[in-house]
């Protein structure tokens, strides 16, 4: 074999590592990564578990508010941004940069930082997007039995691909699109089921209504995630907890203030002095209802915003999505809705196009592994490869 510089070079740097000094650093690199790993894997469990109990308690309780004599589609409304003050301890927190370049969205993007009016036109655009997101999602709500509800929003990780691939670059495998046709499949089933005996008594059109509101929100809701990513990576280019939680808050803030304007604009704000005397369980159940409503959203987007910054917003909509089937299995429990067959049907369909997204990351991450072994990279590929796929 021909000696050249390069296997030289191979040669020096493999001894090297036999040493004993190396091999204790490789120790101790090996024990620190594995620590690291088993607390990413507890973060991430506490994230995941406050996006499902926030998201399926919030919806819950927002079908109750309907159910039992609430009308205000403003109100419920306006409960599902109105909850920030609970984050404004997060302000105090300073900015701090990530340890690992490969752990953030926005490495490639580092540069000089936006103005001030870059920053408050952005929270502007996305929190007046955010409340008209809302609005939408409560007139689906108020129309629409809680099971079906939930089965429609299934189709915003489908509407958050397909924007991904335009804003992010988010690639289109054969297992990305099928998850996609699924998904889509499946809530446009649900628009032929109107069975009347469940929670809700809305009328034929209203139905579609609903219908096309939900859809709607999915499809803006899927697009702000891919907004938002888009903003962190190429406008605000840091993803500090500080400033995920400045998007978060102000953001909400500015969608506050619309949903108030329209609020007073409509007179709704009369009706509810009416509406608490004749709700079916009391003025004070009226008031914890909207209550707890607001801190259910809240604890969902602690959850939501946790994941974004430990993995990205792309995964954070998938775990979203995984919690929209315990819904309709809660609701038959506590709304006595039915469970028939096109909801079956339906409810596998989205149980089969979330399972084909997942496994897509699955071959994705098993590639990425044995890229990093064949590179001797010993990094935790659970703690970078699904922010690096974005």
């Amino acid at each position: 074999m021909l000696t050249t510089p390069l296997n030289v070079l191979f040669a020096a740097e493999e001894a090297k590592a036999k040493t004993p000094e190396n091999g204790n650093a490789n120790h101790q690199h090996s024990t620190v990564s594995q620590l690291k790993r088993y607390k990413w894997w507890l973060q991430m469990a506490i994230f995941t578990v406050f996006v499902l109990a926030g998201q399926s308690v919030a919806t819950l309780l927002g079908r109750l508010y309907f159910d039992k004599g609430g009308k205000g589609k403003w109100i419920s409304t306006l409960v599902q941004v109105a909850g920030f003050p609970v984050l404004l301890p997060f302000l105090l927190i300073s900015p701090t940069k990530k340890n690992h370049p490969s752990e953030t969205l926005i490495t490639p993007y580092i540069k000089k930082q936006p103005s001030l009016m870059t920053l408050v036109t952005i929270y502007l655009l996305f929190g007046v997007f955010l409340g008209a997101n809302c609005m939408l999602y409560t007139i689906g709500l108020l129309y629409l039995p809680v099971s079906t509800y939930s089965l429609i929003s299934a189709s915003q990780l489908g509407f958050n691909a397909f924007f991904s691939f335009f804003l992010n670059a988010q690639k289109f495998t054969p297992l990305i699109i099928n998850s996609l046709f699924l998904l889509t499949i499946s809530s446009t089933l649900l628009v032929f089921n109107n069975d009347p005996s469940e929670s809700t008594t809305a009328s034929k059109g209203k139905y579609v209504i609903g219908f096309g509101c939900t859809v709607g929100a999915s499809a803006c809701y899927g697009l702000l995630l891919a907004v938002t990513q888009f903003a962190f990576t190429r406008i605000l280019k840091t993803e500090t907890i500080r400033v995920v939680f400045d998007m978060i808050i102000y953001q909400s803030i500015v969608a506050t203030c619309a949903i108030l304007v329209g609020l007073f604009a409509s007179r709704e704000w009369k009706t509810y002095r009416n509406e608490m005397e004749v709700f079916e369980l009391g003025k004070v159940s009226y008031v914890m209802t909207l209550v707890w409503i607001a801190i259910a959203w809240q604890v969902f987007s602690i959850g939501c915003v946790g994941l974004i910054f430990k993995v990205s917003s792309l995964f954070s909509n998938v775990i979203s999505t995984l919690g929209l089937p315990i819904v309709p299995s809660l609701a038959v429990v506590f709304f006595h809705d039915k469970m028939d067959g096109v909801k079956v049907v339906s409810m596998l369909l989205a149980i089969w196009g979330f399972g084909s997204y997942i496994y897509q990351h699955y071959l994705d991450d098993l590639k990425l592994k044995a890229e990093r072994k064949r590179l001797g990279n010993a990094e935790s590929p659970s703690e970078v490869s699904l922010v690096e796929r974005g």
